[in-house]
Order: structure tokens, then C-alpha cells, then sequence
């Protein structure tokens, strides 16, 4: 609680728990006011307890509880609201560059004077180490011992630096590498659905809430726990006690009806739910899920929606608390107590939704009947193109690449077509026992029948948990993924991230030497272009069963609605329904699989129950001793001769544009990720600095780096910048030279002119992982400010954190209806201190023969407290800035 709480409302109460009695600030409260709660959302409560909990006078008042409280389903004002997250979560990617600045900021903070043991977390943080781990070897015994080994050396540095953090800094713990995925560990373990905290004699209760540094962090939106995922600038100032202003957000509410048919799982209801969302358009919005067909859904079905929201474009998937919810967290082992305190306090709150509840007032609403699911995939390239069975194989030939398919369907031998990749990997499914256990049972059955997967085939299998391996060996299934060579590789995020590894070096070269289009076909959540595997053009989203299936077949371009899945060891062909599990089957596995006495000895000694890291030393200091010569961790430039005084908002005159680029241009298509090539400006900086090619590990682990990371920004292989046309991947043209040069190098050469550089987009730019590096990058390669036609929630709100300024085209224009071609110079003179949220601002743009025409954009600066991070050029910025002057103030 604010230690300058006010209570307006009366609203303080105590409430009695097996576990003792706890102090609430009661949301019935408002009713007395005058307020109708009951017709609000779930998610909207959760928030207006947030407010009402945290009402100060300052950042929260009283403005603030009544306007929530007064939410117009169908026309939410637009106003801002503080949303003060009761924790954050991290994932070691973007975990690692949170814990530079912040070790950057300590540093700062001294030099200036100040005690930088008071920069803290000042809410309880928790980083999940599980990024880091690669599929270098797959398909044997060996490959988790093998795996784990080589990211233990391979990410030493990264490591000692995230143990000195968690000693160094309070209220900050770090999950050790071997544990899971962090959203699993966060739905297992972390996630408490009702949280309590002590405040000087007294102890509160309160809904759980969280942001992430990852996007997927709406999977614990399955369990009833308001959360999503930001960037890593924006966690790192809710971890500074900066309350997240959030406009008053619509809410969808999508009725589920019906249940999942025979053959479904919740990977095609998820594939479904994404396709009608996105074409829907639900980007910003709250989606909230009701209907009796919730209450037929397991808690990890729920999680696997609430997973994908991102995918649908939603700020988050939210599945309220109910009896589901109680017997999940009895079933992984939370104690009695604690189920105890979420009942009850849900239940108080009116939180807590029955079969008898009243729907909630939406803003609209989507219907689903469940029985309408069928068997899916998603791709070749999006998330939300999902397909039938029947419909895969053309998806593949309509590909621009694949000028002519070979229907040769051969299995034996790398082809066109072929599926190089087959990977149960994280994170949509690896939560879900009942997807996993389906994968099994047709393991199972395959080998039963004699099938086998070919050889050019790499296979993997990624748990979420460690909880995983326990139920698969108890029922007996771990043997026959084995024996298709689906071996544990490791446990995190690993295909779906870029972490896939080598091919062998045979496929590799039949890929390169005939130009193949081959397929990769994966049980997680993104497929973009360039982000499962260089050489691997098409990817396929797929339920874990499918993942199997398609491995067998060992092709893409076949209809396994009809079409053999292989030859079984009697010489017939062998049919996808003749081994697909049935649902009792999957069910009575199931059954058996969860034990809350697994998950209390799993997760009984997470912290320090992992030997390779309690080896791992840690040296214990205040500030961080920053290496020279580390290719890992290095101190950034952000805060470097930071001027006391805000400098408020800045001039952008003679622009020159350094990307151009259409629409859906990704966050992976910005933020380095994935392997780093040798020839690159990331790979020369390492040769230069003796790093040998096969010691570069990937992008990912380097985000310590700002060396590395400035270097692979607009980088991605699949990159297509119109400004270096008949290219991909991180080329620009030198405007006033017209040379082709990399975009780091071209950024280098407009530093020294000291020329303002802007980025020109299509739609929905910055879609995908919440990367801050696509912000930070993008930010040190000189480019002020990216015009764009529309931008993804979570990236607007870096480039903003990073003090770039997001513009939107006025509706219906944009940079091909206005004539650009990226070679004009543009100026916006009503760029000034009397600048304004959401303002439409005059651009003015010369060409090259010096022709001027003005058009119109609106800044997409939503709110004031965005307006002051932008002037003091990014949040980090304004919350050094605040903390020297209060320093200086006590020392006045």
C-alpha cells in the first residue's frame, strides 16, 4: 500500500482466512457510492481494486476510482488510468538488458552524488532463466546433459552477472536455467491468484497482478490473474514504483459454447480463436472469456487461450476465477491455505464467477461454439492463418518461393517440401498435459504400427516444466516419443524463439545447393518470417499430436485428412485417424498424470535446486564491476553525461529516411534475434573482439550488449527495405551517396552530418515479441521518430520509453498513396514544448528536386505521462532525473 493511502470510500476491511486475517479494500464499497460493479467485466474489477487499493491523492485519486468505476461498456472514456502491478516477471532475454539499465542506473545515480543502493525493485520481481537454452544437439539420449552443458559454459558471463543481480538488488529473485518456461513456472508456481503483503503492523490481501517481459505473460490469464506483457522499458519503471498509465480499455467478451469435439485440442481451439479475433480486430482491447463453455474447459486449455493473445492482438485473454481455478491450484500443489484466501477473497469481492453469475456489460461480444473446432495448423507464416488439414498443402505451393512443387512425396531423402524441423516446443502447449499426452498415445500408436520418422527430420521435445518429464515417464509415454526421437532437449523456450539449433550439415547443404523450401512445423506460438530457422522458409504452428504426425510424414505438402501418414512395418499404408487418440483415452491418461506431490517437490527447492548454477560464483557489491573487454555485459550509453534538466521536446528538422518498409513489418523483423551471422556487422564486431563463430551464440543472449545489439538492429534475414531494393536483410541505401551499405553503417555516416534519421511503415508495425531491443536499437542507430499507418500496442509504448516519437498517417493515407519513395527529407516544425497527446502535426517533406508538399499525422503519444517520458527522451531517463533531484533536495 501507498504509505500516504486515503480511503474516501470507506472501503477498508478485514477479512478471516484459514491462514489468518487479512486487511481488503472491499469493492462493494463503491456500490454505497452509488456505482453499479456488478455489471462490470472481471478484468475491469480487478483493475478498479487496483485503483481503489492504491488511491493516494498523487498518482492514484479519487478522479481515477470514479471514472473506472463509471466504464461505459460500449464507450469508455478516454482518459488514463495508473495500473500498479503487484509484481513483475522476466524471461533472461529481456531480463538481462532490465538488469544493465538498472545496474547502469546505480551507476549513474553515484557518480551524480547519490546512494545507489536505493535503486531497487520496489515490488516483487522474479526472472525466469529459460531463453538460453539451444537445440544444438537433438534425437539421442545425450541431448539434455549435452544441451545443458554447452549453455552453462556458453552463457557463463550472462549468468554471473544475473546472480550478482540477485544478491545485489532486494525484492529481486532469479529462477535457475533447467526449471521452464518462465509462463509455466509462473502458472505452476509463481502465480498466486490472491497475493498479501505486509504494511507496517498490518497484513493485506489482493488480487495478483502482474506485467511481463514477455508478451506471452497473458498465459497466466488462464488462471484468473490480470497481467500482459510489456516492454522491457516499461517493466523496468514498474519495478521503479512508476505506475503503467493505461487508457480505459474496450472489453470483448467471446461466449464459448459447446465443447471440443473428437480429434480437437485446445492447439486448434487456440488456432481458431486467434484466426476470428485478428480478423475481428481486437488490438488494445481487453478479451474476456464467458459462456458455459468455459466451464467444460480444464484450467490449461483456458491457459493455452489466454496464451495466444498477442496472436489475436488483444492487450490480454482473460478467464476469471472460479471452481476450475480452486482445484487447478490444489492439483499443483498450493497449499490449503492459500486456495483457502482465493476463495474466499474472490468470493467477497465478487470476483469469483458461477454458473448463476450475471454476464458482464462488454463493449461487444464474438460466440464460439466449441463443437465447430476442427484439427488446424497455422502458416506459413502468421499466426493467425489458420488452416485445415485439407488446406496445408496448398498453403505451401501458394508460397511466392516455391516456383514448382515436386510431388515426388518422397520420404526418404530431403526434398521440396519436406519437414526439416519437428518440434514440441514451448509455450502455448508445453502448460497442457493433455496435449502432451496425446502426443504420446499417438507416439504410441505409431510405433505400434511400425512407423518411424525420417532421418532428415529434426526432432525435439521441450518441456515447460520439469513436471512434464515426471508425467510422461509415469505413463509410460517418454519411451515412445524417444523412439520417434522426440528427446527432452531442454527445458525453455527453444524452437519457437530462433533457438532451434543447426540442421545437419547433409540437409543443410541439399538446402543450399538446390534451393529448397522445406518446412518446419512447431507446438508454439510465432512463425514469423526469419524466426524459427535461417534456412527454413515455411513454419507451421501444430498441436503436439500433429507436431508427431507431420514428423512421421517427414512432408508438408500432403493432406493427412486423406493422405497416408507413413507405411507401417506390414507394408500398408498408415492413416492419421488409425493412431490419433481418442479423447476417453486422452482423458484416463490425463487423469493419472497430475499429482500435487510432484509439483511440491519439483518446485520445493526452485531457487537453489539446480547444481551447475549454485556452482556458479557471485560477487557481492553495490555496483556492478563493468568488464572492457566482455562481448556480453556492457555498460550502455543511455544515461551517459545525463543533463540534469528534462530537455523537453525535440527539434526534427532535414530527416532522411534509413527504413522503408510495408506492412507487418514484426519486432522480429527489428530487434536482433536469433543466430548471428559471421559476415554481418554483429559478426565483425565479434570476430574483431576474438570471439570464434561458433562461440557468437545467439542475439538473444547478447542483449547485454549494446555493441552486438545496435549492430543487428533491422537486421533479420528476411528483411525486405525498400530503400535497398532486390535485397533482404540489413541493407540500406546512403542517401546522399547512393551507396548500399548496412544499416548500421549507413546510421554511422548520418551521425557524423549529425542528420536526424525516421523510419516510413505500413500497417501494424512492431507486431510480435515485446522486444525492447526493437525500441532501444532503433533509438541508438539515430532514427527520432517512425511514421507509420498503425503499431502494435507494445512496441509504440518502447519507442516512447526510449524517446522516439511514434506518428500515425492520417486515416486512409499513407507513405505509398502520398508518393514516397524514401529519398525525400522531411521536416515537422510543430514539434515543440507546447506539443500535446494525440496531437495531428503539420509534416513537411521535400523531394529530391526540391519539390515540398505538407500532409498530416497524429502523434501517437496516448497519454501526459507519455508526453513526459518522451520530453525527458525516455522513462528510464525521467526516473534518474527524479532521483537526483530528490536526493539534492535532502541534501538541501
Amino acid at each position: 500500500m501507498p504509505a500516504t493511502h486515503t480511503d474516501p470510500f470507506s472501503a477498508k476491511a478485514t477479512l478471516k482466512t484459514q491462514a489468518g486475517n487479512f486487511q481488503i479494500y472491499r469493492l462493494d464499497a463503491l456500490k454505497k457510492a452509488g456505482f453499479s460493479i456488478d455489471r462490470l467485466p472481471y478484468s475491469i474489477r480487478v483493475l478498479l481494486e487496483n485503483l481503489l487499493r492504491n488511491l493516494d491523492g498523487f498518482k492514484v485519486t479519487e478522479d481515477d476510482v470514479k471514472c473506472l468505476a463509471s466504464w461505459n461498456a460500449k464507450s469508455p472514456a478516454k482518459e488514463e488510468i495508473p495500473y500498479s502491478p503487484a509484481r513483475v516477471i522476466l524471461q533472461d532475454f529481456t531480463g538481462v538488458p532490465a538488469l544493465v539499465d538498472l545496474a547502469a542506473l546505480r551507476e549513474a545515480l553515484s557518480k551524480a552524488g547519490g546512494d545507489p543502493s536505493q535503486i531497487n525493485p520496489l515490488v516483487p520481481c522474479d526472472l525466469v532463466i529459460d531463453h538460453s537454452v539451444q537445440v544444438d544437439v537433438a534425437g539421442s539420449k545425450e541431448s539434455l546433459s549435452q544441451n545443458t552443458q554447452i549453455e552453462v559454459k556458453r552463457n557463463r558471463e550472462r549468468y554471473e552477472f544475473l546472480k550478482w543481480g540477485s544478491k545485489a538488488f532486494k525484492n529481486f529473485r532469479v529462477v535457475p536455467p533447467g526449471t521452464g518456461i518462465v509462463h509455466q513456472v509462473n502458472l505452476e508456481f509463481l502465480g498466486q491468484v490472491v497475493m498479501t503483503s505486509k504494511q507496517g503492523n498490518e497484513t493485506f490481501a489482493f488480487p495478483d497482478t502482474l506485467v511481463g517481459t514477455d508478451s506471452h505473460t497473458t498465459m497466466i490469464n488462464g488462471l484468473g490473474v490480470l497481467g500482459w506483457g510489456v516492454g522491457g522499458i516499461e517493466a523496468e519503471a514498474a519495478m521503479l514504483g512508476q505506475p503503467i498509465p493505461i487508457l480505459l480499455p474496450e472489453v470483448i467478451g467471446m461466449q464459448f459454447s459447446g465443447q471440443l469435439p473428437e480429434g480437437a485440442t485446445a492447439t486448434d481451439l487456440v488456432l481458431t480463436v486467434t484466426q476470428i479475433l485478428r480478423k475481428r480486430g481486437v488490438v488494445g482491447r481487453f478479451v474476456e472469456f464467458f459462456g458455459p463453455g468455459v466451464a467444460q474447459m480444464s484450467l490449461p486449455d483456458r491457459a493455452t487461450v489466454a496464451n495466444m493473445a498477442p496472436e489475436y492482438g488483444a492487450t490480454m485473454g482473460f478467464f476469471p476465477v472460479d471452481e476450475e481455478t480452486l482445484q487447478y491450484l490444489k492439483r499443483t500443489g498450493r497449499s490449503q491455505e492459500q486456495v483457502d484466501l482465493v476463495e474466499r477473497y474472490t468470493k467477497e469481492q465478487g470476483l469469483f464467477q458461477t454458473a448463476d453469475s450475471k454476464d458482464p456489460e462488454f463493449t461487444d461480444v464474438a460466440e464460439l461454439d466449441l463443437s465447430t473446432v476442427e484439427p488446424s495448423l497455422a502458416g506459413p507464416r502468421r499466426p493467425q492463418d489458420r488452416l485445415t488439414l485439407t488446406q496445408v498443402p496448398e498453403s505451401f505451393k501458394k508460397m511466392p518461393e516455391v516456383a514448382e512443387i515436386k510431388l515426388s512425396k518422397n520420404a526418404e531423402s530431403v526434398d521440396q517440401g519436406s519437414v526439416v524441423i519437428a518440434a514440441i516446443t514451448s509455450c502455448t502447449n508445453t502448460s497442457n498435459p493433455a496435449v502432451l499426452v496425446a502426443a504420446g498415445l499417438l507416439a504410441k500408436h505409431a510405433t505400434e504400427k511400425g512407423l518411424k520418422v525420417p532421418e532428415y527430420v529434426k526432432t525435439s521435445l521441450a518441456p515447460g516444466s520439469t513436471v512434464v518429464t515426471e508425467y510422461l515417464k509415469a505413463l509410460g509415454l517418454s519411451s515412445y516419443l524417444e523412439q520417434l526421437g522426440f528427446y527432452t532437449v531442454g527445458y525453455g523456450c527453444t524452437t519457437c524463439i530462433g533457438n532451434s539449433g543447426p540442421l545437419s550439415e547433409e540437409v543443410s547443404g541439399e538446402i543450399q545447393k538446390k534451393h529448397l523450401v522445406v518446412a518446419a512445423v512447431l507446438s508454439g506460438n510465432r512463425n514469423f518470417e526469419g524466426r524459427i530457422h535461417p534456412q527454413v522458409k515455411a513454419n507451421y504452428l501444430a498441436s503436439p499430436p500433429l507436431v508427431v504426425a507431420f514428423a512421421l510424414a517427414g512432408r508438408i505438402d500432403l493432406d493427412l485428412s486423406k493422405e497416408p501418414v507413413g507405411t507401417g512395418s506390414n507394408g500398408k499404408p498408415v492413416f492419421l485417424k488409425e493412431i490419433w487418440p481418442t479423447n476417453q483415452e486422452v482423458a484416463q491418461a490425463v487423469s493419472k498424470a497430475t499429482d500435487p506431490a510432484v509439483y511440491q517437490k519439483r518446485y520445493g527447492q526452485v531457487l537453489d535446486g539446480n547444481p551447475d548454477w549454485n556452482q556458479i560464483p557471485a560477487t557481492e557489491s553495490t555496483l556492478y564491476d563493468w568488464k572492457d573487454a566482455s562481448t556480453y555485459i556492457q555498460h550502455p550509453p543511455f544515461f551517459v553525461d545525463l543533463p540534469k534538466a528534462t530537455p523537453g521536446v525535440p527539434s526534427i528538422q532535414g530527416a532522411r529516411v534509413l527504413i522503408l518498409v510495408g506492412d507487418s513489418t514484426t519486432t522480429d523483423h527489428i530487434s536482433p534475434a536469433g543466430s548471428i551471422a559471421k559476415e554481418g556487422p554483429a559478426g565483425q564486431y565479434l570476430s574483431d573482439q576474438g570471439v570464434d563463430s561458433k562461440d557468437f551464440n545467439s542475439f538473444g543472449s547478447r542483449r547485454g550488449n549494446d555493441r552486438v545489439m545496435v549492430r543487428g538492429t533491422f537486421g533479420n534475414v528476411r528483411l525486405k527495405n525498400q530503400l535497398a531494393p532486390g535485397t533482404e536483410g540489413c541493407w540500406t541505401t546512403y542517401l546522399p551517396t547512393s551507396e548500399k551499405l548496412s544499416v548500421y553503417e549507413a546510421s554511422l555516416k548520418y551521425k557524423e552530418t549529425q542528420t536526424p534519421l525516421i523510419v516510413l511503415a505500413g500497417k501494424e508495425y512492431g507486431t510480435g515479441s515485446s522486444r525492447d531491443w526493437a525500441a532501444k536499437g532503433t533509438m541508438l542507430l539515430g532514427i527520432r521518430a517512425v511514421l507509420a499507418e498503425s503499431f502494435e500496442r507494445i512496441h509504440r509504448s518502447n519507442l516512447i520509453g526510449m524517446g522516439v516519437l511514434p506518428l500515425e498517417f492520417s486515416p486512409g493515407e499513407s507513405k505509398d498513396s502520398l508518393g514516397f519513395s524514401g529519398t525525400e527529407t522531411f521536416d515537422f516544425p510543430e514539434l515543440n514544448e507546447n506539443l500535446q497527446p494525440g496531437q495531428t502535426i503539420e509534416v513537411r517533406v521535400t523531394s529530391e528536386k526540391g519539390e515540398a508538399k505538407t500532409f498530416s499525422a497524429k502523434v501517437r503519444i496516448d497519454t501526459p505521462v507519455e508526453l513526459e517520458y518522451y520530453k525527458n527522451g525516455g522513462v528510464l531517463h525521467m526516473v534518474l532525473r527524479r532521483l537526483i533531484q530528490k536526493q539534492s533536495l535532502k541534501g538541501e
